[in-house]
């Protein structure tokens, strides 16, 4: 088939033979719809995708057009050519298909048979939302604003990072680097982010994506031979927000590719934010020099909650909900719900649905009774056992020390932090916490939880050690 302005069709012996231009009647049916893309589809989709649009034949209900690369035709024709047929179909019932093709140097129209576009300065079309980069960026999700974002200790750092980085019209720290486990808010954080570029910058090309959907982005690219329009893409953007980036590791040619779109990034002075679930040095199968890369701004973690941190939550989330949460459950879910911010939000989902459709109001019973599954599976994978054969390890002391009556300071702190452990981690009661620690009594107990929670009030190398051995626990 060749592409000459005209679609012809092949003969047996290879000849072409059959000429099927587009007569008057389709050009002007063209010409219509044409005129009506940028209403129909908006401004920055006309220039972005439909402007390049050639009309090139027309033959057994079918109606050709061509666009100049494989990248664009691929994406109109899964995100704009079932509505172009539509509107094609409307204009004339004989139009039973469209066909797009790829045409380098398609040979246009004459000038009053293609419908007059007038210019749009480019600049007006770099800043609007709906601009390519937009389009290929991932959709945000509107619940995931600074407003909604609870800070607290464990994610204080972060937090403060990003407020500056969107507030700021210089690049403050590239890349800023936000890790934590799974559940703690690192999405959450990007997407406020990314919401705020574009209030307070909405001139700026803004790209956030997940590194899977960049390394999808690439990998079509180089299939499709638009690896140079995919280079120009990314390094157009004023801010690049990369979701955990982890994915690609083992990935060496999607490293690659970003590998040189960070530095020329950064050369240009655009702001990078990446975020993963470790920090850059612990993320094996990256290069290193891309890991050197990913350290060189501001590395920033999120740690796992704290229990007031966790309390604070589930009251925004329970004003958000507008339902009426006895005071006594959120503290109770707070306390037992530790893994991470998801699972403690569904949780409250879970028992104000359940309160919904039976029609009782919330209670601790009731929330005990919907929340066994998940309470049992908490129960099932901590134990106090476990917490005392941890705390000794860490502390470098017997697990006979747990039960003794020993109260040298190196013993007694390290016993503190596995009472403390105990209560936060698993659903035994105080007096049975106490039995666990040679027979103490509960309110040893109270007194060791309540001593652990102010030193972690004050003391952040403290924190960070019981934190540790949380982690440990918990992951």
């Amino acid at each position: 088939m060749t592409h000459n302005g005209a679609r012809e069709a092949k003969a047996s012996n290879g000849v072409f033979t059959e000429s099927y231009a587009p007569t008057p009647e389709i050009r002007t049916l063209w010409n219509k719809v044409y005129e009506n893309f940028r209403e129909e589809f908006s401004e920055a989709v006309f220039r972005s995708w439909l402007k390049p649009l050639s009309l090139q034949a027309c033959y057994h209900g079918t109606l050709e057009v061509s666009v100049p690369t494989r990248f664009m035709r691929d994406w109109i024709q899964t995100h704009y050519s079932a509505r172009i047929l539509e509107m094609c179909s409307e204009a004339s019932s004989e139009v039973k298909r469209l066909e797009i093709v790829v045409v380098q140097n398609p040979i246009p129209l004459e000038p009053e048979e293609q419908a007059a576009v007038p210019e749009v300065p480019e600049k007006a079309n770099q800043n609007r939302p709906d601009s390519l980069v937009a389009e290929l960026s991932s959709p945000l999700d509107a619940r995931f604003t600074f407003d909604s974002f609870i800070v607290g200790k464990p994610n204080a750092l972060a937090h403060a990072a990003a407020r500056r980085v969107v507030e700021s019209a210089s690049v403050p720290f590239n890349p800023l680097f936000i890790y934590g486990g799974v559940g703690l808010g690192k999405t959450h954080l990007m997407h406020a982010i990314a919401w705020a570029m574009n209030e307070n910058w909405p001139e700026k090309r803004v790209m956030y994506m997940s590194a899977e959907k960049f390394m999808y982005q690439f990998v079509r690219a180089v299939r499709s031979q638009e690896t140079m329009a995919f280079k120009e893409l990314f390094r157009s953007v004023d801010v690049l927000m990369i979701d955990d980036i982890q994915f690609i590791s083992g990935k060496e040619s999607t490293q690659e590719e970003f590998f040189h779109t960070f530095n020329a990034l950064v050369d240009q002075n655009k702001q990078i934010i990446i975020s993963a679930d470790k920090p850059p040095q612990d993320l094996a199968g990256l290069e290193e020099r891309l890991r050197s890369r990913l350290a060189w701004g501001l590395v920033a973690d999120i740690q796992p909650s704290t229990y007031d941190l966790r309390l604070g939550i589930l009251k925004a989330k329970r004003e958000m909900l507008g339902a009426e949460v006895p005071d006594s459950v959120l503290e109770f879910l707070a306390l037992k719900v530790t893994s991470n911010i998801r699972e403690l939000e569904g949780a409250l989902n879970r028992i104000v649905a359940h309160a919904d459709v039976v029609r009782q109001p919330i209670t601790l019973e009731s929330t005990q009774e919907v929340l066994q599954d998940l309470l049992r599976a908490h129960n099932r994978r901590i134990t106090i056992d476990e917490i005392q054969k941890k705390v000794a390890e860490h502390y470098n002391i017997r697990i006979s020390d747990m039960h003794s009556a020993r109260r040298a300071r190196n013993v007694a702190r390290p016993r503190q932090v596995a009472m403390y452990l105990a209560k936060q981690l698993t659903s035994r009661s105080l007096p049975e916490i106490g039995r666990k620690f040679g027979g103490r009594d509960h309110t040893t107990v109270m007194h060791a939880v309540r001593k652990i929670e102010e030193l972690m009030e004050g003391d952040d190398v403290f924190t960070q050690d019981v934190e540790v051995i949380r982690r440990a626990l918990t992951g």
